[in-house]
C-alpha cells in the first residue's frame, strides 16, 4: 500500500554531521517516490553547512528565518518565501541568520555524492 500522506511528526530529524546546528528530515524518500526526494532542513541561529558540491541539483523553498547562501562565487541573502536553484556540481554553502533558517529541499532520485570544498 502506498502512503500518500505523511503526518507532521512522523518523520525523524537527523543531525547533519558536516553542518553546524543543522538537522535534516526526509519527508518523502527516494524509496517512496519515483522521481524526487523531499526534505526539510533546519539550521539553528548562526548554524549552517560548509562549502560543498553535490552530483545532483537542488530546488529549495525558504519556510522560516533568513540566511545567506553562497552559490559558485555569489552570495545571496534569502528569507521566508524565497526560492533557490543550485545546479549540480556547483559549490555552495549556507549560513543561518540570528533567528535560524528552515527550508524545503527537493533533489532528483539519482546517485549523489557530497564533497566538502576546502
Amino acid at each position: 500500500m502506498t502512503e500518500y500522506v505523511r503526518k507532521k511528526g512522523t518523520r525523524k530529524s537527523l543531525e547533519v554531521t558536516a553542518g553546524k546546528k543543522t538537522t535534516m528530515q526526509t519527508l518523502i524518500s527516494s524509496e517512496e517516490a519515483p522521481n524526487f526526494a523531499f526534505r526539510k532542513f533546519v539550521m539553528g541561529p548562526h548554524g549552517g553547512m560548509p562549502k560543498h558540491t553535490n552530483l545532483v541539483e537542488h530546488e529549495q523553498y525558504v519556510l522560516k528565518g533568513s540566511g545567506t547562501i553562497e552559490i559558485a562565487d555569489e552570495v545571496f541573502e534569502v528569507s521566508e518565501g524565497d526560492s533557490v536553484y543550485i545546479p549540480s556540481q556547483v559549490p555552495h554553502s549556507y549560513k543561518a541568520g540570528k533567528d535560524g533558517f528552515e527550508f524545503i529541499c527537493v533533489v532528483p532520485n539519482k546517485e549523489d555524492k557530497i564533497e566538502i570544498v576546502c
